[in-house]
């Protein structure tokens, strides 16, 4: 019983002394770098960069062992490459460090910035994108549809050309036609509306895809990883319909499924998009 008081007075007195050395600001700051490193390693987890995060740590714990042990030549090696890690760090992660800033600057952090989604016109995108898809994998016609959502794609539709149509399926099936001038290449939707056709899109670097994956399922993959995008790709050779978001391809989707998974990607956006501007404009 002794014990115990005793060792809870020295909580209490840890406890008191945390208290009168750590203030308020204190704790937002770490709370804030907290949050800043975990934003980080959510975005780049999911790519090769985390490859090159293990190795950086692996060097980091080697210099540390190097340092107990007082191995000057390893150490001053050690050093002497830790010295340029920053710049080789911010060249490495050029497009992870990106696409971090560009959520930072995106709705998430801004939404009193931005219009707020429709859900009326994401309801309709989906309904027609949803009819299309089934239409071209039937007929077993190559396409890629990106849907934009927090992160502006304005630099991949500046590639193509612009539209700024309403969406119907079967303008989409138009679009992606073999013989279609606009066929070859991405077809961009903001706000449930057709923003461009014919976009280029930048390919996953990914070196751990299946070899079987064709440029557009690359390219689907790559937008997704560089931005929030929903990409949808169907197969040319067979007619497979994939959804790819957050840099994850998710193959072999029948028409229910895939419907299922635009809607809980879309629709939630919306949705949680509108509600945050709401609850921030009261």
């Amino acid at each position: 019983m002794e014990a115990l008081k005793e060792l809870f007075g020295l909580i209490q007195g840890f406890l008191l002394s945390l208290r009168q050395t750590v203030g308020i600001w204190d704790i937002v700051d770490i709370l804030i770098i907290t949050y800043l490193i975990y934003r980080i390693l959510s975005v780049m987890r999911k790519t090769s960069a985390s490859s090159v995060i293990k190795g950086v740590v692996l060097i980091l714990v080697v210099a540390w062992i190097a340092n107990i042990l007082k191995l000057k030549v390893m150490m001053y090696i050690l050093n002497q490459t830790l010295q340029m890690g920053i710049i080789v760090l911010i060249v490495l992660f050029q497009p992870e460090l990106r696409k971090l800033f560009e959520q930072v600057g995106s709705s998430r952090f801004g939404l009193t910035f931005k219009k707020r989604g429709r859900y009326e016109d994401t309801e309709t995108a989906i309904r027609s994108v949803v009819e299309a898809t089934e239409a071209l994998a039937e007929s077993m016609t190559g396409a890629i549809i990106v849907f934009e959502r927090d992160v502006g794609l304005n630099d991949y539709a500046v590639t193509g050309t612009k539209i700024d149509a309403h969406i119907t399926a079967e303008l989409i099936q138009n679009i992606f036609f073999h013989n279609s001038p606009l066929h070859d290449g991405a077809l961009l939707i903001r706000e449930g509306r057709l923003l461009a056709a014919a976009c280029m899109l930048p390919l996953s670097n990914n070196v751990n895809l299946s070899r079987d994956l064709g440029m557009r399922h690359r390219a689907a993959i790559g937008i997704s990883e560089r931005s929030d995008a929903v990409a949808v790709a169907i197969s040319e050779q067979t007619g497979v319909i994939s959804i790819a978001v957050d840099g994850m391809l998710k193959r072999q989707l029948d028409i229910d499924t895939f419907e299922k998974l635009l809607r809980s990607e879309l629709i939630r956006n919306v949705a949680s998009k509108a509600k945050k501007i709401v609850k921030s404009a009261s």
